[in-house]
């Protein structure tokens, strides 16, 4: 079976490595990763990959923004997308089911079971 692709958009470059060393070791993923929402939104757009890890509290551009705007461009409007937050607040979360959020996980999370919950997530949103 080919290794999924997944992006992780995280401005915390300690977590972008220990989520993909443990996305690759654990779930066979071929991970991409941005550092900011600009790159994010390119790399989406460019590489269309499987799933899209998404933190919420990005410099410059929010991860909010870039959800809105992964949903309105046709080349990325469904790729499904998990959300990294260390908070979500109701209102947060209403605007994540409005956009189609496959799935909210909050930080901090377990880098050595991320990846079944996110092949769960997959599963269930086929």
């Amino acid at each position: 079976m080919a290794a999924k692709r997944i992006l992780i958009v995280d401005d915390d470059a300690d977590i972008r490595e220990a989520t993909q060393i443990c996305l690759e070791i654990t779930g066979e993923w071929e991970v991409l990763m941005a550092e900011d929402g600009v790159e994010g939104l390119a790399i989406a757009q460019l590489e269309k990959p499987d799933a899209i890890l998404l933190d919420m509290m990005l410099p410059g551009m929010d991860g909010l923004t870039i959800l809105k705007k992964l949903r309105e461009q046709v080349e990325t409007q469904t790729i499904p997308i998990v959300i990294l937050t260390a908070t979500a607040q109701p209102n947060e979360r209403k605007n994540f089911d409005q956009l189609k959020v496959a799935a909210v996980i909050t930080k901090p999370y377990d880098p050595m079971t991320i990846s079944d919950q996110i092949m769960s997530v997959l599963l269930t949103s086929r």
